[in-house]
């Protein structure tokens, strides 16, 4: 077992195993698949190495990312099999630093309301924005399956909206809330509900949380997107110091949740473990994409290991296929292991 222990220079190492296998009740002749389980790239993150493998062996099988950057394999197993295992194996280092709110700019939300509707009517963006960054705002504001408001989520969210309240505390103030009263629950996503029913029932997966919290940022106007991606659980003893939270990079996840962008039950998240996480990016003008986890009340840090994002978790699911059988039916069991490693087990890793 390697050593666990915090990185150096404000950044952390993780070896990333994520194991699905599925297990059917009858032969099946062919499968079908599509893997999003090869971290991102870039926005404080680095990747590497990362591969992806599949047992039975594929008859073809793909890569490709997604206009958004996202990235995914595509696989179609043609042997005769009662069990498929899909398994994605990563070196990542992350150095995202915990976002200063109080740095990043204090817009008004009713002028970012303002400035998406002025990128919606021209095209254009006031901060210089390209087309692909204008697009990709515009887009995140439209409701989807997963994360469309409606009149209870818009009725939750205007507590957190004073008039002329600058956008960061109005988001984290709306994570915050999400946070406290719903209860949390092991699980996917509720897909077949929408944020009205899990709003109604006070209970959700952190996917669920943040497709509520997502719903009511669009409700109000703002552009917000559904990340996904991993969150380290390691209580602080086995670690020892954590690094120090500086300003996050502007054009990489920035960090939300809490003013203080702190985490409840004495700073260890306690979402994520043994599964894929879900969170929140909305748009602020000037400052980029704020990242704040509802599941966690926090701000998003070098914790986080980010997989891709899009509109809500439907667009960035870790997997999903088709499998030709008789039968209909499958086990499933999903396996996460995000473990920590200094630098010197990583420099070992990567020379290997």
């Amino acid at each position: 077992m390697s050593r666990r222990s915090a990185g150096g220079g404000g950044h952390r190492h993780y070896r990333l195993v994520h194991r699905s296998t599925y297990t059917y009740p009858e032969p099946v002749a062919s499968s079908y698949g599509r893997a999003m389980l090869l971290p991102r790239d870039g926005g404080g993150q680095r990747v590497h190495r990362a591969a992806l493998t599949v047992s039975p062996g594929p008859a073809e099988q793909s890569a490709y990312v997604d206009p958004a950057g996202n990235r995914s394999e595509y696989f179609h197993v043609a042997t005769e099999h009662t069990v498929l295992e899909v398994v994605a194996r990563s070196l990542v280092t992350v150095s995202r630093r915990r976002a200063d709110a109080s740095a990043l700019p204090q817009v008004p939300w009713e002028r970012a309301v303002a400035s998406l509707s002025g990128m919606r009517a021209t095209g254009r963006g006031e901060q210089g924005e390209g087309p692909s960054s204008v697009m990709t705002i515009v887009e995140s504001a439209l409701p989807s399956e997963l994360a469309a408001p409606d009149e209870r989520v818009l009725e939750y969210a205007l507590p957190s909206f004073r008039p002329g309240a600058p956008l960061v505390p109005v988001v984290a103030d709306l994570a915050h809330r999400v946070h406290e009263d719903l209860a949390r629950r092991p699980g996917p996503t509720a897909e077949a509900a929408g944020t009205g029913d899990v709003l109604e029932s006070r209970s959700g997966t952190s996917q669920d949380l943040a497709h509520l919290t997502i719903a009511a940022l669009r409700a109000l106007g703002l552009s917000a997107r559904y990340v996904s991606g991993y969150v380290d659980t390691t209580p602080p003893a086995e670690l020892g110091s954590a690094p120090s939270p500086g300003p996050a990079p502007h054009d990489g996840p920035a960090g939300g949740g809490r003013p203080d962008g702190g985490l409840p039950d004495g700073g260890r998240p306690v979402g994520g473990a043994g599964a894929v996480h879900g969170w929140v990016a909305v748009w602020v003008p000037g400052g980029g994409w704020l990242h704040v986890d509802p599941g966690n009340d926090a701000l998003v840090d070098e914790r986080y290991v980010v997989l891709g994002w899009g509109r809500d978790a439907g667009e960035v699911a870790p997997l999903r296929g088709i499998a030709y059988s008789a039968v209909e039916g499958a086990r499933v069991e999903t396996a996460v292991e995000l473990e920590r490693l200094s630098d010197e087990d990583l420099h070992a890793e990567v020379s290997a």
